[in-house]
């Protein structure tokens, strides 16, 4: 275990190294000037710039410059937006975790109605059930997710009025800044008509999440179908039947673990394709998080924006998906010896 731990932690360093040597090298990509690129401020005379090259250490050797861009990272100064002049820390902090409640409640409603339909349908394959199951996930992994979004907006918001356009939460409603989940900043905030802005919130959430949650669900159904289906031809589940043990039995004593345990690693491929989709989503619905904050910022070629939102996303991604691949790899560690012997 310490071994595992020991690995994972040497490849989340070194791939977290990487983005940050490429978040470095950006400004000097970026067409226009490195240090407006770095600092996201126009210089307007020679005495300012002089002043903030001497604060970027543009006059030090890159490795010096380097140096100064790590401290800058952990303190939290990331600089200011080249279009706002907001700090970047603050903006990433109130738009990332606005992302990350939509892509948790995706993933949440993936899992709830995923993983059970693919039990189902691989315990009864080849029946009506499964036939039904099986068209479910083709069609729902065939939809385009900006696609599916546009088809919402205009059945739901425009057409019947049921659901909002898009937003977050009604303008009406002033709900503080606390958690960045917008869910349980209305529940701890002390604000008039709580239970109306809960209701608005959660209207507001419904359309963007079920965009999200179509294709992920499809893949959940279309893994959890396959893997029941795989384990329950086991020759130990052909050993349980000669026991005498009932279909029930065999299913919640053998068949569910084992089925279970190629999931957690499913969830780790999908986290890059859930923060994909997010971005995407977030555009259509004016969802104020890290998707539609990249989106703008790329309009504006605002390039400070940019070099620290590419950054965060990439960390984020990297640090979840190694973190639940070594969960999984814990967990099973019988995988992990096959996946070696394989190679």
């Amino acid at each position: 275990m310490i071994n595992l731990l020991a690995r994972y932690v040497n490849l989340v360093v070194l791939t977290i190294a990487a983005l940050i040597l490429i978040s470095f090298s950006l400004p000097y990509l970026f067409p226009g000037d490195v240090l407006t690129n770095m600092s996201g401020i126009v210089p307007e005379s020679e005495a300012q710039r002089a002043a903030l090259e001497g604060v970027y250490k543009l006059n030090s050797s890159v490795f010096v410059q380097f140096w100064y861009y790590l401290n800058t990272l952990f303190s939290g100064n990331w600089g200011v937006s080249f279009s706002s002049q907001e700090s970047l820390f603050d903006a990433v902090s109130i738009a990332f975790p606005a992302t990350i409640e939509l892509i948790t409640y995706a993933l949440l409603i993936s899992v709830v109605v995923g993983i059970p339909l693919g039990f189902i349908g691989g315990i009864w394959h080849h029946k009506p059930f499964d036939f039904g199951v099986v068209t479910f996930s083709v069609v729902s992994y065939s939809f385009p997710v900006f696609w599916l979004a546009l088809i919402f907006i205009t059945i739901f918001s425009l057409q019947l009025g049921l659901l909002p356009l898009s937003g977050r939460v009604n303008l009406l409603y002033d709900v503080p800044h606390h958690s960045g989940f917008i869910i349980v900043d209305i529940l701890v905030a002390d604000i008039p008509h709580k239970a109306d802005a809960l209701y608005d919130a959660l209207q507001h959430l419904i359309l963007p999440t079920l965009s999200i949650a179509f294709v992920t669900t499809a893949i959940f159904v279309r893994f959890t179908r396959r893997s029941i289906m795989d384990v329950m031809e086991k020759g130990y589940i052909d050993a349980a039947k000669s026991r005498g043990f009932t279909t029930k039995q065999i299913f919640f004593k053998h068949g569910l673990r084992n089925a279970l345990l190629p999931i957690l690693p499913l969830m780790a491929m999908q986290i890059s394709t859930l923060i994909t989709n997010a971005m995407v989503v977030e555009t259509i619905f004016s969802w104020p998080g890290i998707g539609n904050w990249l989106i703008q910022a790329i309009y504006q070629r605002d390039y400070p924006a940019i070099r620290i939102g590419m950054l965060v996303v990439s960390v984020f991604v990297v640090t979840l998906t190694f973190t639940i691949e070594f969960l999984s790899r814990a967990i099973d560690p019988a995988r992990d010896k096959f996946e070696r012997a394989t190679i």
